[in-house]
């Protein structure tokens, strides 16, 4: 599992990779991030269809801010929705770990209403462990050595838990395939559960309802358009909404700003990009918006 380095012009002045081929666990996407320049990371955190995991791992600390709550944190897990969030790190040196929800349910040991709306200590979850996990990082040289110490570690955990109903687990593949353009109506008929039983479960096992998902789905892949700035009326168009309006109202209800904070290269980051301040992402020449990491749409389709 050989790393794969990113293309420099995405994030310049950082050191990416990823492993070659990916990882072996579905709905599991892994990436490494060094400073090598010293810019500093300063991003407010967008919400996003997967839970994500930072172990930071150079001697520094992450500073994350939140409305009622914060601190210095050297490895962290954001739900879903975290919240308005702030992170910053001076010379950030880490690896993260973007599950989807499906695969965060059994995996992390840790409810969906205890992850969202918040940002979560990983010492707090994983306790000694999280630490010696990030001494070993620490000591081990190369991307490599640190992504199969990684994936040693897991293996011990994904799908350890309990899993999601194949009922929950299937609609949420069929949000994610339709880019989050569904009819939230018909989805209990396809899994043939009545609309409250798959209300109930979905919202359980995944932390919103299918509706809210389908939303957050549709939200992602128009954040990251503008992020590498397109334009709004071709965005909200490409992505299902009626009009610019429509696209504005469900920026401003998951991200608290207006779509034009969000074409500001570096203003804004979700916690799968780590945009370092300054740079900006670039669109896909299929049309699909994409950033550094892999979009949700595309990868977490297979958990």
């Amino acid at each position: 599992m050989s790393p794969e380095p990113f293309d420099p012009d995405l994030l310049p002045g950082w050191e990416v990779a990823r492993p070659r081929g990916g990882t072996p666990f579905d709905g599991v996407d892994v990436a490494g991030f060094r400073d090598r320049n010293a810019m500093g990371l300063d991003s407010w955190v967008l919400p996003q269809p997967a839970v994500t995991v930072v172990l930071e791992f150079g001697g520094d600390s992450l500073d994350v801010e939140q409305a009622d709550a914060g601190g210095v944190l050297g490895g962290l897990a954001a739900g879903m929705s975290p919240g308005p969030t702030h992170v910053r790190g001076r010379r950030v040196h880490c690896v993260e770990v973007r599950l989807s929800p499906v695969t965060a349910y059994s995996t992390l040991g840790l409810s969906p209403a205890d992850r969202e709306g918040r940002v979560i200590d990983l010492t707090d979850l994983w306790g000694r462990q999280e630490q010696y996990l990030r001494k070993q990082l620490a000591a081990t040289p190369g991307w490599e050595g640190r992504f199969a110490l990684l994936s040693g570690f897991l293996a011990e955990r994904v799908g350890s838990g309990m899993p999601v109903d194949p009922e929950v687990a299937a609609v949420w593949r069929h949000i994610v395939a339709r880019r989050g353009r569904v009819r939230v109506n018909d989805l209990a008929q396809s899994c043939g559960w009545s609309r409250k039983r798959l209300w109930s479960r979905f919202g359980a096992q995944i932390g919103m309802t299918p509706k809210r998902a389908a939303m957050l789905v549709r939200f992602d892949r128009a954040a990251r358009a503008l992020a590498a700035g397109r334009d709004p009326a071709e965005v909200a168009a490409v992505c299902g909404y009626a009009d610019q309006s429509h696209m504005h109202r469900d920026v401003r209800d998951f991200a608290g700003r207006t779509p034009g904070a969000l074409s500001t290269p570096g203003a804004l980051s979700a916690p799968g990009t780590l945009n370092a301040p300054g740079t900006s992402t670039a669109p896909s020449t299929s049309g699909t918006p994409r950033t550094s990491g892999t979009p949700a749409g595309e990868h977490f389709s297979k958990a």
